[in-house]
């Protein structure tokens, strides 16, 4: 084999190499994605149904129920104009309170219910999560537009 060509199977196999790493970590990545969605956005059929994705919002009041013979616990997310049933078996974060911003990462069930498999509390009085936020923040300007007509 000439030089000349030892030079071009060596730049081919590093371009190939190099483009295989590249669809490994893209796929790496798109496995791993997950979206944030509203309760309005669920109701509207936004999400995925079948994949994991995230719901944030608020607790609603008074719609906490515990388990008294497990872990499991109910409750509803709201945007303020949206409610969404959630389900989660395990422990909540101590912040875990009705009223309070949370983000629930799960998957919508067939009969509509969210089945979460991870729940995250607001850390402090001035923290919401920005989706959780900013769902909040459209809805409110959804519900004043609507009110105005």
């Amino acid at each position: 084999m000439k030089p000349r060509h030892k030079k071009l199977a060596i730049i081919a196999a590093g371009v190939a190499a190099l483009g295989i790493a590249s669809i490994l970590v893209l796929n790496a990545f798109q496995s791993n994605l997950v979206f944030f969605f509203s309760p309005t956005q669920v109701i509207a059929k936004e999400a995925p149904i079948g994949k994991s994705f995230r719901i944030g919002g608020l607790v609603e009041e008074g719609s906490v129920k515990r388990d008294d013979s497990s872990t499991t616990v109910r409750f509803a997310v709201t945007d303020t104009i949206q409610t969404i049933p959630v389900v989660y078996t395990g422990i909540l974060p101590d912040l875990f309170r009705e009223g309070k911003g949370i983000v629930a990462q799960g998957k919508i069930s067939a009969s509509g219910i969210f089945e979460a498999d991870e729940v995250l509390a607001k850390h402090d009085e001035n923290y919401m999560p920005p989706e959780a936020a900013e769902a909040l923040e459209q809805a409110a300007k959804t519900q004043k537009a609507s009110l105005a007509q």
